[in-house]
């Protein structure tokens, strides 16, 4: 009874958030922004890992394992196309900021157009050949990809191959706010802009006919082709979307952290990154939000127990999967196949 107690206070939520008028939102939302703005100075003690600051925590994993969740989201939560090769569209991204960066002195502003571009144009060329596929057969063909993208960064003499590229230029100041490697609280800003640029996106396509062609695609495909949706140039756009807030994030990446290596880019990050979907919920903004905060920061916090932490961790997914099949905050329930497309 307390558990069906604490799930109705999401609901409760919800509610109060729909009865709100425009004003209302506005206000919520600026409350919200208000208070994670102002999340790095809670103090180490609360946020801080055994490994790690608390304001690097909040870069990343935290902040940057939330906006790829949110890029992921618009394939498998949006559209129902499953991408175990997510990961490639973010090495993309990094290892563009790290080569311009090193080699043609041009900063992390002027050079984020192009990793998201780059990592568009990855996605593009990945789905016009196998965006035809379904299922199975389509996380098959992602995953390889993301292998490939890994290994010609691991053979390439002009990534240095497994030593990585080092001395990856910080972005410049953003007016009195500088950044720096002892205190990353203007990086946890930044990420969190991208956040917000990103829901903001997602939302503004949901409520228009590339949401509503997303939609019913991943309801039935079949069903959506027989009422006139080019279900094929929707997929593109919803993988191209995805790949471009994916080379959003590894851009960012590459910046805080000066060093890049093929090891940072492996199947394991895709496969947590849709674990944050997964748990948090698959298609709802906010849940995947949710999700991808507690799997980014969990891990580290209890690396204190040592190996024993992989154990705690996989066990805290299946109770909850367990419990929660549909995740932490399930997406609402959408119109059937057909309607207002």
């Amino acid at each position: 009874m307390k558990i069906r107690n604490y799930w109705n206070l999401r609901d409760a939520g919800a509610q109060l958030w729909e009865r709100s008028n425009r004003q209302g939102r506005v206000a919520i939302a600026l409350t919200a922004i208000a208070l994670v703005a102002l999340l790095p100075f809670a103090g180490a003690s609360f946020l801080a890992t055994p490994i790690a600051a608390y304001d690097a925590v909040l870069v990343y994993p935290v902040g940057v394992f939330v906006l790829m969740a949110l890029g992921l989201n618009i394939v498998v939560g949006k559209s129902g196309m499953l991408d175990l090769g997510y990961v490639a569209f973010f090495a993309i991204g990094a290892y563009t900021m790290a080569l311009m960066g090193t080699l043609t002195g041009l900063n992390t502003w002027q050079i984020m157009p192009f990793g998201i571009a780059f990592a568009m144009i990855a996605g593009v060329l990945l789905g016009l050949p196998t965006l035809r596929l379904r299922g199975d057969y389509l996380a098959i063909v992602t995953l390889g990809f993301g292998e490939i993208v890994r290994l010609i960064a691991l053979n390439s003499s002009w990534t240095k191959g497994p030593n990585g590229i080092a001395n990856i230029p910080m972005p410049p100041n953003i007016g009195p706010l500088e950044f720096k490697l002892d205190d990353q609280k203007v990086f946890f800003w930044v990420v969190v802009i991208m956040i917000l640029l990103t829901i903001w996106m997602i939302r503004r396509l949901s409520i228009r006919r590339p949401g509503r062609a997303w939609e019913a695609i991943r309801q039935d495909e079949d069903v959506a082709e027989l009422l006139g949706v080019h279900t094929l140039k929707f997929k593109i756009w919803s993988f191209s979307l995805g790949a471009a807030v994916g080379g959003a994030a590894g851009v960012l990446y590459a910046s805080k952290n000066l060093f890049i290596a093929p090891e940072m880019f492996t199947l394991n990050v895709s496969i947590l990154i849709l674990a944050c979907v997964v748990f948090g919920g698959i298609g709802n903004i906010w849940g995947v939000v949710v999700g991808a905060t507690i799997l980014g920061y969990l891990p580290d916090r209890i690396r204190f127990i040592s190996d024993a932490r992989l154990l705690v961790f996989g066990t805290v997914l299946v109770v909850v999967m367990n419990f929660r099949p549909d995740g932490l905050l399930p997406r609402k329930k959408r119109e059937k196949v057909g309607e207002k497309l």
